[in-house]
This record gives structure tokens, C-alpha cells and sequence, in this order.
């Protein structure tokens, strides 16, 4: 067994994958990409791709096993699991910017709304961008999470707040008791000009 093959053997061993129960594709895949970690390393940009990589090629591994393959926690790969690509490049960019500084103030809602409002599809990262632009301020998606959160902009409060207005318009759109139309009961008419209202008796005399 050459040099390669003991290094790519071990780094399943490590990963708990026996190399025995491997399909076909799985092993030619896991070559692949121990030949891709072997040239770009195992910094944190080369795991990052790599990690999104396995995760979603249907590669038939558990996400446990990707995990240990690429040194990550379980949970981290879970999360990376649930994100496009778009965004792991963008959480790529954002690690290499270095830490975040800054704070959120709250004249910053507004804006914040109304770019959210005007871009249903934009992303977390999509938003720490149009932060940074317009006020060049640097925060985490912790920090933004909780300031949404606080002003009623994150996605369960928008999505309760989509569902619940339907609701409002069709009680809006619901006429009132007192504005129902009248029954079809006959509505008594006016009597005739010059006809008497009542039978004229006259009274007996003593």
C-alpha cells in the first residue's frame, strides 16, 4: 500500500467509515475529495467547501460522518446542511473580513424594514452587506438575530403577522349584524288619499 493510500485510509479510520462498507461511488468520491484536502489543506475555507460539498452531492453518508471527515461538530454540519451555497460563500467572505464591530441602534430599524420588505429572497448575509454599506458598521448574525428579533423583523414574526392578515380582511370583509339585509317580510303600505283611517261610529244619544 503506497504512502497515499495508508494517509487516505487513516483519515477514514478517523472519521469511523469503514473503508470496507464503502460503495463504489462512495469510495471513489471520499478519493476525490482526500486528494482535493491534500492540495488546498484543512484551513477553514478548504473544510468550509468541502464540508458543503458532501453534504449535498447525495452522497449517501451521514452527516455525523462528513462531520469527523472534515473536523467539524456535529451541530456545525447540521446548520451547514439546511444553507445554499450562496450563503456559505457569504459566511466564507464575512470569517475573512475578521470580527465584527459595531453596534445595531435603533434608527436603524427603518431602513433595515424596508430593504427586508423590498428583498423577500435576501439572506442574513444579504443583510449584514446592506449594513455595512450604508452605515459601515461590521456585526455578527448573533447580533443581528436579536435585533430583528427586538423590532418584529425576523421570519417568525413576519411569517405570524403574513398569516394572520387574511384573517383580519375576511372579518374586515364580513358585513355587521346590524347592516344585514332586511327580511322579506311585506313592508306595510301608506293608505290611499282621502280614504278614512278607521270606521267612523257615531255615539248613541241618551
Amino acid at each position: 500500500m503506497s504512502a497515499t493510500d495508508g494517509a487516505f485510509a487513516q483519515w477514514l479510520s478517523q472519521a469511523q467509515i469503514a473503508e470496507d462498507r464503502l460503495t463504489a461511488e462512495q469510495r471513489g468520491l471520499l478519493q476525490y475529495a482526500f486528494a482535493f484536502r491534500e492540495r488546498c489543506g484543512d484551513d477553514y475555507y478548504s473544510n468550509r467547501l468541502l464540508s458543503h460539498f458532501l453534504l449535498h452531492c447525495d452522497s449517501g453518508l451521514k452527516v455525523a460522518q462528513i462531520a469527523r471527515l472534515v473536523g467539524i461538530s456535529r451541530p456545525t454540519a447540521s446548520h451547514q446542511q439546511g444553507i445554499s451555497s450562496k450563503e456559505a460563500i457569504q459566511a466564507a467572505h464575512h470569517r475573512m473580513a475578521g470580527r465584527p464591530h459595531g453596534k445595531l441602534l435603533p434608527r436603524y430599524a427603518g431602513p433595515i424594514a424596508e430593504f427586508i420588505l423590498s428583498h423577500a429572497d435576501a439572506t442574513r448575509y444579504d443583510i449584514l452587506d446592506f449594513i455595512e454599506r450604508t452605515w459601515g458598521v461590521r456585526v455578527s448574525t448573533v447580533a443581528l438575530h436579536h435585533f430583528c428579533k427586538k423590532f418584529g423583523l425576523d421570519r417568525a414574526t413576519r411569517a405570524e403577522a403574513k398569516a394572520s392578515k387574511p384573517s383580519a380582511d375576511r372579518a374586515a370583509a364580513e358585513p355587521r349584524v346590524d347592516e344585514a339585509a332586511p327580511s322579506s317580510q311585506p313592508v306595510p303600505l301608506p293608505p290611499p288619499p282621502f280614504c278614512p283611517r278607521g270606521r267612523n261610529t257615531r255615539e248613541r244619544s241618551s
